[in-house]
């Protein structure tokens, strides 16, 4: 990664740039069975959609405070670089009645109604599937995300000194976020090619940083794993061998 990068946004450009072909994030649920891997490149395909789609359709601007009220998940990823190009603020697991928007699974539809604003609902199904009945009152994300554009610009930029996320109520600036990261990154001793497992929560900076942040920022790559309380510790060493895992968050 670049030294000058001071966003999330500017994390996952450089490493488009290094290696678009390479896996970034692979997800797991082991509830369902369902695994997805994403590229670089088709990820951050799905995050310049889903920032065309928060700045154009829903007109989110800079500032404005986004409740995120999902799980670790593959698409929660996509959410938290998509607010990092607009210059959206996150708060993760916040107050939908106190944000601009809120962005919500199929568990939480009855507290973001809350939000006076925007409202998304992701149904979290495999391959990122719609809802089979949309939420009153909800944009079905799994709807209008495919037809947004591929390639994302924003309107103004983005303040790299402007709060960018906030977790476990600790507030952090897009600077403040990326330096984080790669600390983290050299603590647990993340470099270019590291393949971390994750089966932390994304309510915490410990699970938003080994499920995303911190392999971002050492170019290297995250095994996100959903339930993996349900796996069999056998299994469990199964899939760190056939996923070529490096480092361990569990």
């Amino acid at each position: 990664m670049n030294a000058s990068d001071r966003t999330p946004a500017d994390l996952l450009r450089s490493a488009l740039t290094a290696d678009p072909a390479r896996p970034l994030v692979t997800f797991y649920d082991d509830a369902t069975g369902e695994r997805v891997e994403l590229s670089v490149a088709t990820f951050a395909n799905w995050v310049s959609k889903t920032a065309n789609l928060l700045q154009g359709e829903l007109a989110a601007e800079p500032g404005d405070r986004l409740a995120l009220l999902l799980p670790a998940h593959w698409q929660s990823a996509v959410w938290l670089l998509a607010c990092s190009s607009v210059g959206v603020s996150v708060d993760i697991g916040g107050d939908p009645a106190k944000a601009d928007l809120v962005v919500t699974g199929p568990d939480t539809l009855d507290a973001a109604r809350a939000c006076g604003g925007e409202r998304v609902a992701l149904a979290l199904r495999p391959l990122g599937g719609r809802f089979p009945q949309p939420p009153e009152g909800f944009t079905d994300y799994a709807v209008e995300v495919p037809g947004q554009g591929d390639r994302f610009a924003p309107y103004a930029p983005v303040d790299p000194d402007a709060s960018a996320l906030t977790v476990g109520g600790t507030e952090l600036t897009s600077a403040q976020l990326v330096a984080l990261a790669r600390e983290n990154a050299s603590e647990r001793g993340l470099a270019p090619g590291s393949r971390l497992l994750s089966g932390l929560s994304y309510d915490s900076w410990d699970g938003l940083s080994a499920g995303l942040f911190a392999p971002l920022a050492a170019g290297g790559s995250v095994v996100l794993c959903r339930h993996l309380g349900a796996l069999p510790a056998a299994a469990l060493e199964q899939r760190v061998t056939s996923e070529r895992v490096t480092h361990r968050a569990v």
